[in-house]
């Protein structure tokens, strides 16, 4: 049978008020008190109802989290990140991986609703009429993490992705690459998609640099989408002496299938980045990355969303902008010495 708190109150020989004292480690309780209650605690194996707990004061210390994909290297580490800070913070988390699906955020939207989740962080940005109705209208704070909010009245936390891809872009031009690919992700997405491209092709105009058309390519941020189109890039009359993707395993998938058709890197082709994920100081060689600063990005997510639960003075009011930064390894070369041009 399941031992309720009125059991340990008998067993211990006090009232059910004084067990509920001590589970919630209200002060003023007697040290005999707290020793009977424990003991009976323990004799009987109580195990309290986190529910019924949170029901009754209200307070769920929970937090949900929408994931778009859970495989990628970024979304893993950004995640790691919320997860530690929550922990500080006496926050426990539920996350849910959407794959892609508007269907399952709005259902998983639902559930943390009545769930009475205390806040919810969105790593999603596409979305439907039924989801911005949603945010417009919920009870709890929601903030969004690595993405642009579809709506003004919501804080985000993320980079300046144009001008990341930019910056990106013009490092490579003055490495005296002139021949450069792009790998992209979903343009439907405003911030990894639109953003990074548009900064792309600003740095390539500035620097009155034309690529053939067949240099860009669009897949879906995943390995897999790398390997594919950098085979097509390589099997094209002439190649481009530099591939730039716009994450991190696009960048590791273009490198593998380098490397499976017997070609160098960078030797033969450089390849770039964008996240500064873990990933692209494990393979060899090395991916040199425009980084975000992705632990202090979860870190600044929980945080500020933690300031939004509590209404604190200090909470924010507009979106948190942090500094990207290019981190140079091994994949990239130097076609000659660098010079603005």
């Amino acid at each position: 049978m399941t031992v309720k708190i009125k059991d340990v109150a008998r067993r211990a020989g006090v009232s059910v008020t004084s067990v509920s004292r001590v589970l919630n480690g209200e002060k003023y309780v007697s040290e005999d008190i707290l020793n009977r209650v424990n003991q009976a605690i323990e004799e009987l194996n109580y195990s309290p109802s986190y529910i019924a707990r949170s029901l009754k004061k209200q307070k769920t210390n929970t937090i949900g989290v929408i994931v778009p994909d859970l495989t990628s290297n970024f979304y893993s580490t950004i995640l790691s990140s919320i997860e530690e800070t929550a922990s500080k913070y006496g926050y426990n988390l539920i996350v849910c991986n959407i794959a892609e699906n508007l269907s399952k955020e709005l259902k998983y939207l639902h559930i943390f609703q009545e769930m009475r989740v205390e806040g919810i962080i969105i790593m999603h940005e596409k979305t439907n009429e039924e989801i911005v109705n949603f945010i417009r209208n919920a009870t709890m704070p929601i903030l969004f993490s690595s993405v642009q909010s579809p709506d003004a009245d919501f804080i985000s936390v993320l980079i300046d992705d144009y001008q990341a891809a930019y910056d990106a872009t013009e490092y490579l031009i003055r490495s005296g690459h002139t021949a450069i690919s792009y790998l992209g992700g979903d343009l439907e997405d405003v911030t990894s998609g639109q953003n990074r491209y548009n900064g792309f092709r600003d740095a390539l105009s500035k620097h009155h640099i034309t690529i053939p058309e067949e240099y860009v390519k669009f897949g879906d941020y995943k390995l897999p989408s790398g390997h594919r189109l950098m085979g097509e890039l390589l099997a094209l009359a002439q190649p481009p002496t530099v591939v730039f993707a716009a994450s991190d395993d696009m960048a590791v998938g273009a490198l593998n299938c380098v490397l499976d058709q017997g070609f160098r890197v960078p030797e033969d082709v450089s390849i770039m980045g964008f996240d500064g994920s873990t990933i692209t100081d494990i393979v060899r060689p090395s991916i040199t990355s425009m980084q975000q600063p992705i632990y202090e990005m979860g870190q600044v997510s929980l945080e500020n969303l933690h300031r939004l639960i509590i209404r604190d003075k200090h909470r924010p009011q507009a979106d948190i902008m942090l500094q990207h930064q290019l981190v140079e390894r091994e994949s990239c070369k130097t076609m000659h010495p660098s010079n603005s041009r």
